[in-house]
């Protein structure tokens, strides 16, 4: 009875030494970001299998106003590192401001043929629908809004648009037919889900301002060793190799700072 005894106490200290060691944190992130950063995680988690990561994706813009309200975030991954560098620079952040990638904006269709499109091809008369981000809030709403105002479109595409929340969201509209057409993230192109339906043709990076993105440890998190570990797994030759595969020019492989 004793021995039984013994080995049930031993069991009950590991479940408690591991529960302990048990760490959580909560991730703010781009929603260009949605099919990478699933994968890093699933990655880290393999040498860390106890930690729980939950990440909600979601408007750059958005997620800055929300943390300054005090939404419970630990890391914010932005689409512009605008937004972070602000966030530190009036109190939020327990990190400097990392550049982790530059993004890239398409066309991408599911019904009709982007690979032989390009912007001009979106002032056809048989194209009435033409899905970007809200570019009040969504970094590549913005950049998409800068492309076609580069190549002198604008007004003549601006009735046809509809306003995706984020980057996902626009990239829904395409696929369930409520647009004909979007101007959706390279990283959501290329993704399982979606580089099966339909092509893309690459918008060159000319057209608009740099998608310069950007993370921050936030002030709640000060203390919070598993944000600093997963922010510095982000740096590991693991975590660029994913971002490369999702279509991201890291920061050092990029000319255009």
């Amino acid at each position: 009875m004793n021995k039984i005894l013994s080995a049930l106490l031993f069991c009950s200290l590991l479940l408690v030494t591991a529960s302990a060691r048990a760490e959580k944190i909560t991730v703010a992130a781009a929603a260009d970001l949605k099919f990478a950063m699933g994968e890093i995680i699933t990655e880290f988690k393999k040498a860390n299998p106890t930690d729980e990561i939950e990440v909600i994706y979601g408007s750059s813009g958005k997620f800055h106003t929300q943390i300054q309200q005090g939404a419970p975030y630990d890391l914010y991954f932005s689409a512009d590192i605008a937004f972070p560098r602000e966030l530190a620079k009036n109190g939020f952040a327990a990190s400097d401001v990392t550049p982790y990638a530059f993004g890239r904006i398409v066309l991408w269709s599911e019904s009709l043929d982007a690979t032989k499109m390009n912007l001009e091809s979106l002032t056809d008369l048989t194209i009435t629908r033409i899905a970007i981000a809200n570019p009040k809030h969504a970094p590549y709403g913005k950049r998409a809004e800068e492309a076609l105002r580069s190549s002198k479109i604008w007004d003549k595409v601006e009735a046809k648009l509809v306003y995706g929340e984020n980057i996902a969201h626009t990239a829904q509209f395409v696929q369930t037919g409520n647009a004909q057409v979007g101007i959706i993230a390279l990283s959501l192109a290329v993704s399982p889900e979606l580089s099966n339906k339909g092509g893309y043709w690459l918008i060159p990076d000319n057209l608009h301002e740099p998608l310069e993105q950007g993370y921050i440890i936030t002030k709640r998190a000060a203390e919070n060793v598993l944000a600093k570990r997963f922010a510095d797994y982000m740096g590991s030759k693991e975590a660029r190799a994913v971002m490369t595969k999702y279509g991201f020019v890291l920061p050092n492989e990029s000319t255009s700072k």
